[in-house]
């Protein structure tokens, strides 16, 4: 059964069996705004990207994946693609972009693995309708234990359009998981990661 993510919590990676989570996917699912208008009501599409920054035990950044990096240099994390409209027709319950790590395949030197989110095109999230990140094990097609989830709707995100999801970091060998799910003043992805770096590692 997932947990329903508090700010702030930490989690380790064990699965209901008592194994460690390996194979992990951030998946970000977020509906498109309602515009009222003299016509009646239209919906206006949302282009958020989720990001992935890995860095070393140094706090060093070492690479950055996001819709125009799909891929880590050795294979380890990928991006789903690009969505830019979010979901028209109301909430169907899937990602719309998903970013799977293969925490064992990571560089040795990767201590740090974060997760920030950036509106393209500067909505801000306080008018999205409804917005969710959840952690998982399986695909980005397949979801085979669902871990934790995080409501990112709403509350103090109204006015900002970046913020950083959370941090999956390694201690003593072993993968933990930080929500920090925190609004910045950031506008671009650079700016954001920057952030990461100077304040949540």
């Amino acid at each position: 059964m997932a947990i329903n993510l508090e700010k702030g919590q930490r989690i380790s990676l064990e699965k209901s069996n008592g194994s460690k989570l390996q194979n992990i996917c951030v998946g970000i699912n977020w509906g498109a705004i309602e515009k009222k208008g003299f016509f009646g009501t239209k919906k206006e599409a949302v282009d958020l990207d989720a990001s992935c920054a890995l860095y070393d035990e140094s706090k060093q950044l070492q690479e950055v994946i996001y819709f125009g990096n799909l891929k880590a240099k050795n294979g380890s994390v990928k991006h789903s693609g690009d969505d830019l409209t979010g979901d028209m027709g109301g909430d169907d319950g899937l990602d719309n972009e998903v970013i799977s790590v293969d925490l064992a395949g990571l560089p040795p030197t990767t201590t740090y693995v974060a997760f920030v989110l950036n509106s393209f095109r500067g909505q801000d999230f306080g008018s999205i309708p409804f917005a969710s990140i959840r952690v998982y094990e399986g695909t980005p097609k397949r979801v085979t234990e669902e871990f934790a989830k995080y409501n990112i709707a709403g509350g103090n995100f109204a006015g900002h359009v970046s913020m950083v999801l959370g941090v999956f970091y390694k201690r003593n060998g072993e993968w933990k998981f930080n929500a920090i799910g925190e609004p910045t003043k950031d506008r671009k992805l650079q700016e954001t990661v920057q952030t990461v770096t100077q304040k949540y590692l």
